[in-house]
């Protein structure tokens, strides 16, 4: 059987400070601009989680999408949703959320609960036009 890849899309919305305390305030404000807003900023996020692997001979499938939504709901979305990422979110305690850092962070989440299913690639839309991905390297 050929690996096929499926994904699935989940959405969150969540706040966050973009912000290097071993930088200053006027460093911080240099590097990351509006991101650094002391008083936090929201986003719309869009979540992509692709799973990859042979078809089931039984059930076609490479994975059941709704296994995968509620594996990464209970794991993730539940943990991130109307969230503020720097303070409510334990997986990210200690990081500088942004959208490189906590789409590694959820991946580390993820894996080990989708197994056997195989993750292949996170793709985090911060902003319509803005996203990251990541594969697990």
């Amino acid at each position: 059987m050929p690996d096929v890849t499926v994904t699935r899309r989940l959405r969150f919305n969540a706040a966050h400070r973009v912000h290097n305390p071993a930088l200053s305030d006027a460093e911080n404000t240099a590097l990351f601009g509006k991101c650094n807003h002391p008083n936090w900023h929201g986003h719309n996020y869009v979540l992509e989680v692709s799973v990859t692997g042979p078809i089931d001979p039984v059930s076609g499938y490479v994975v059941d999408l709704g296994r995968v939504r509620d594996v990464v709901e209970r794991e993730v979305i539940d943990q991130v949703d109307h969230r503020n990422l720097n303070l409510d979110v334990p997986f990210l305690a200690g990081a500088n959320p942004t959208s490189e850092n906590i789409v590694v962070a959820m991946w580390g989440v993820i894996a080990p609960a989708i197994a056997p299913a195989r993750l292949s690639r996170l793709r985090l839309w911060e902003t319509e036009n803005n996203y990251v991905e990541y594969d697990g390297r």
